[in-house]
């Protein structure tokens, strides 16, 4: 009889214990992380973007949830950018060209022809060198978590075919709110017209904009098919799309929930470049299938363009400081057999 009135006391201690901490736990609630992006979902940015917030759920136990915002509902870069400066947002992924007046070393990036491939991109980005321009961001308030590919970008228009430099005189061109390609495109001719790429479409549209300048993908998913008629390959600029967290937020995580967000940022960039590549294959040929008039530059028209831009060349590396430059070239010399 005692046994049995000790196994009872010890059920019902055990029940007042475990009932609060049980209730407890069905409370407490995962923790949400808002991932603004700005290509629809249906893109290479929000397959990865997905692919990211089932990584970061499955790893955290649920524990942790992704709310992916995309089709820049939550502004244009440079709003999120300044949203998770000021802790109001979480994540978000975009274009390292919107940094470069906040961080002036994301300008490397903005080099017209500075990557030959896509693998010297890959070596540089997620080597020291991409690493020291991305440990810079903590300084202005941001993490940088890993670099995506956009893509070598090429020119659109509703005017003319871009078969020589010429041909871009008085074209007005969208380009991204920042300098370099700023001063990048008014060096060839074009009427450079920086504008966020939100509102985009709406300009090529009703002609406030002649073209704008994309990796295939994006002009794909975007339906810039729709409002442009030519498509000149140039492969001007490797673009980087660049994954930061706001440094506010960062610092109040545990080295648990640090590592889950940093492993699932790395098996999305591996996913990301990879399905960005397969698709910018197929992208070409959807796009003279959807009736665009799609041209080449000859190795002699895209050489003049490049001993064009030299003066831009060297103002980049004035203004990103000269031993990162020549740390880069370096790098990229013996990438390409040079001793």
């Amino acid at each position: 009889m005692k046994f049995f009135r000790r196994a009872l006391l010890a059920a019902a201690v055990t029940a007042a214990v475990a009932t609060p901490f049980a209730a407890l736990a069905q409370d407490i609630k995962p923790r949400l992380i808002r991932f603004g992006y700005g290509l629809n979902e249906n893109s290479n940015q929000g397959r990865a973007v997905k692919l990211f917030a089932e990584q970061v759920e499955k790893a955290s136990g649920g524990k942790m949830k992704i709310r992916a915002i995309g089709a820049a509902a939550l502004g244009p870069d440079t709003q999120m950018q300044q949203a998770l400066i000021g802790g109001a947002q979480e994540m978000m992924v975009g274009s390292t060209a919107t940094l470069v007046g906040i961080t002036k070393e994301m300008a490397l990036w903005d080099t017209p022809f500075l990557f030959n491939s896509a693998k010297e991109a890959d070596v540089i980005l997620d080597g020291p060198i991409g690493q020291k321009v991305m440990d810079k961001l903590q300084e202005k308030g941001l993490v940088g978590l890993v670099y995506w590919e956009n893509g070598f970008r090429n020119l659109t228009n509703s005017k003319r075919a871009v078969t020589k430099v010429e041909d871009l005189d008085g074209i007005k061109l969208r380009v991204m709110q920042n300098n370099v390609f700023l001063e990048s495109f008014k060096t060839l001719g074009a009427n450079a017209v920086p504008l966020p790429f939100s509102e985009l479409f709406s300009a090529l549209e009703t002609k406030t904009v002649d073209g704008q300048e994309n990796p295939y993908n994006t002009i794909l998913s975007s339906k810039f098919y729709e409002v442009q008629k030519y498509l000149s390959v140039t492969n001007h600029v490797y673009s980087p799309w660049i994954v930061t967290v706001s440094k506010k937020w960062w610092d109040g995580l545990s080295k648990d929930e640090q590592k889950v967000l940093m492993d699932a940022a790395k098996a999305s960039r591996d996913f990301e470049r990879q399905d960005t590549r397969a698709e910018a294959a197929r992208a070409l040929g959807d796009l003279k299938a959807k009736g665009m008039q799609i041209n080449e530059l000859t190795p002699a028209e895209t050489a003049r363009m490049r001993d064009k831009l030299t003066r831009v060349n060297a103002t980049i590396a004035a203004n990103v400081g000269m031993d990162l430059w020549t740390d880069t070239q370096a790098a990229l010399g013996k990438l390409r057999g040079g001793k």
